[in-house]
């Protein structure tokens, strides 16, 4: 997380990956998949958050704090 946006943006990977995001940010963000499946809880500037991506899909996710950031994990 930079410039308030998830960088990349959108992110793709095998199934069975680790994604680690981390807030580099001056503001606190979180990582919170649209459909409750994950969610960081508020990372301060510096804080990490790491998911595993177990299954194939698409999954989209937000900041809980500025909802126009979003991102995307695309497992293939």
């Amino acid at each position: 997380m930079q410039g308030q946006a998830f960088r990349p943006a959108t992110l793709t990977v095998t199934a069975g990956t680790m994604v680690t995001w981390r807030n580099n940010d001056g503001v606190t963000h979180t990582v919170t998949a649209d459909d409750g499946s994950f969610d960081s809880g508020s990372l301060s500037g510096g804080d990490n958050f790491s998911h595993t991506f177990a299954v194939k899909g698409t999954f989209t996710y937000h900041c809980g704090f500025h909802p126009t950031m979003t991102g995307k994990v695309i497992v293939q």
